[in-house]
């Protein structure tokens, strides 16, 4: 099976697909839908928008996804890591602004998919992905501390950055009130330890019940969803935001950051979801379905959708084996959406925060941030924490753009350091019976080895070759030289032009593929002359000794 082939998945396994798998996946679809429903209530409301909402994403874009997908089990909806960066958006540009900045992703993404361009989310660093994650989880947890504890916040009070947050809490800490706080930790309690008794039914839909039961029959004045969001159980209508060059112009910043996001987001999911099952996903496919996705969420009334780890990962141990589950995961939540919306706005926001609270302790990965900072070199320590750092101080845009352009830096160091050129030594025989290993070089020639990549960072290496008075010939051996940029190749080019100045003849030896193939454009072997390129130091030494003669 070609992995990397523009079909979706669910066209591939419906070949071969038996009744008994159709039944496995139908029940698989339902038990996530039920996995989905508060999950993409509280990541809604989590992104300021209604609870609604979350489910129109769940559902058009779920379903979409499912559909021209390139895994077999992938589950996509509304996730956390775009929690905090919706927010931000609607924030400042309101709903269309997002609407437009979630289509100029999806169109992105389309085109990252056509170009085949899904092999290039493996060069972004696992420090970045991890101190990104982090970052957002601790943004998340920051976010929920008002409906968690109950504090009231003066009207006008401004929540948009992380440091808006932290300083609003401080502020407001003194409005305190005990039974939001009640309520929130009888229901984290509940989420902790129901999943050690059931692994069928999940946890934040018996938090739920039991928190609205809680509420309802003591009577605790705790603020729902109800008091504070209009519930809709309407199906998504189609919308198309306002356009205008400007408008456009304004979404494509953010419209970037969540395709790339969601891009990394989606395929992380894939490759995990692989290792689960066994099998490859079609990453280009994915990242066209992801798009496709994202459109049709952002015109029926959604926000930007992914693929979810956890979901996919339920799917698969419920039997989901084809993209039928994601489907009827879809199916299900336009069902729940119609028949108990309306009981969606009973439920307690401290509940809401406890829901998200677990989504950002299972997204943070701290044990492996803990175990990075422990064993990883110093360099990309630095740059996971700069990325946590950026994350929850500034945002996700920045954190990234400065956690990429520190990680090019630093390879850029480190492949300067394995870079290098070397000089060989010289003996006489007859007087150093020690250097037998060493070949016998004449006088007049210099043998210099040239090891490590030749690019912009490294390409001073070649000015430090020099030469004596009765240098005739200076071989240059290349073994070591995996790849050779424009930058060296103008360094290698002056090189010459001060050796053809004092009559020096210069032969490679062993030159590999890529940097023979830039020497050739370069026209520099014919420069230099054919015959001065050896496929061997042995034989470019014999070759030295004739021309000599």
């Amino acid at each position: 099976m070609n992995k990397d082939k523009l079909k979706p998945m669910l066209f591939s396994t419906l070949k071969n697909y038996s009744g008994k798998q159709f039944g496995t996946d139908i029940v698989s679809g339902i038990i996530v839908a039920i996995i989905a429903l508060p999950l993409s209530i509280a990541l809604a409301l989590a992104s300021g928008v209604g609870p609604e909402e979350g489910l129109y994403t769940a559902i058009v874009a779920g379903f979409i996804i499912s559909f021209f997908g390139g895994s077999r089990v992938q589950i996509a909806g509304p996730t956390a890591a775009f929690a905090t960066i919706v927010a931000g958006i609607i924030a400042t540009s309101g709903m269309d602004g997002m609407m437009l900045a979630t289509i100029v992703a999806g169109l992105i993404l389309i085109l990252m998919g056509v170009f085949r361009l899904g092999g290039l989310i493996k060069f972004i660093p696992y420090t970045i992905t991890t101190g990104f994650t982090a970052g957002i989880a601790v943004t998340i947890v920051i976010g929920q501390f008002k409906d968690f504890f109950g504090l009231s916040y003066p009207k006008g009070t401004v929540t948009i950055e992380t440091a808006q947050k932290v300083k609003a809490v401080i502020a407001n800490i003194t409005t305190f009130y005990p039974y939001a706080f009640l309520v929130g930790m009888i229901s984290l309690i509940i989420l902790i330890v129901w999943p050690k008794i059931s692994e069928k039914i999940p946890g934040s839909l018996i938090a739920i019940i039991v928190s609205i039961l809680l509420v309802k029959l003591v009577g605790l004045n705790v603020n729902t969803i109800g008091d504070l969001y209009t519930i809709n159980s309407a199906l998504p209508t189609f919308h198309l935001p306002h356009l205008t060059l400007s408008a456009v112009k304004n979404a494509m910043s953010d419209g970037f950051t969540i395709a790339i996001l969601a891009a990394i987001e989606s395929l992380l999911s894939c490759v995990v979801a692989d290792s689960m099952i066994n099998s490859h996903h079609r990453s280009n496919m994915e990242l066209i379905a992801q798009g496709l996705g994202n459109i049709g969420s952002a015109l029926f009334g959604g926000i930007p959708a992914t693929g979810a780890i956890a979901r996919t990962a339920a799917n698969i141990k419920n039997g989901g084996r084809t993209p039928v589950a994601g489907l009827t995961h879809s199916i299900v939540l336009i069902l729940v959406l119609v028949v108990l919306m309306p009981y969606a706005a009973l439920i307690p926001m401290p509940t809401i925060a406890a829901i998200l609270f677990v989504v950002a302790y299972n997204m943070c990965q701290w044990r492996t941030f803990v175990h990075l900072c422990k064993t990883a070199p110093k360099s990309d320590i630095l740059v996971l924490v700069l990325t946590f750092t950026l994350t929850v101080v500034f945002d996700l845009v920045i954190a990234i753009e400065v956690g990429m352009l520190l990680s090019v830096l630093l390879f850029m160091k480190r492949m300067s350091d394995e870079s290098g050129v070397s000089n060989w030594k010289y003996y006489d025989p007859d007087e150093d019976p020690d250097g037998m290993n060493l070949k016998p070089i004449p006088p007049q020639v210099r043998v210099y080895e040239i090891y490590g990549p030749m690019f912009f960072g490294s390409s001073e290496q070649i000015d430090s070759m020099s030469y004596r008075d009765e240098t005739k010939i200076i071989i240059i051996r290349m073994r070591g030289v995996p790849a050779l940029d424009a930058t060296a190749m103008h360094s290698l080019n002056n090189f010459y032009d001060r050796c053809h100045e004092r009559d020096i003849t210069l032969i490679f030896s062993h030159v590999n593929e890529q940097p023979m193939h830039t020497m050739l454009k370069d026209n520099f072997v014919e420069k230099v002359g054919k015959d001065n390129f050896r496929p061997h130091i042995d034989d470019a030494i014999e070759w030295a000794n004739k021309l000599l003669e």
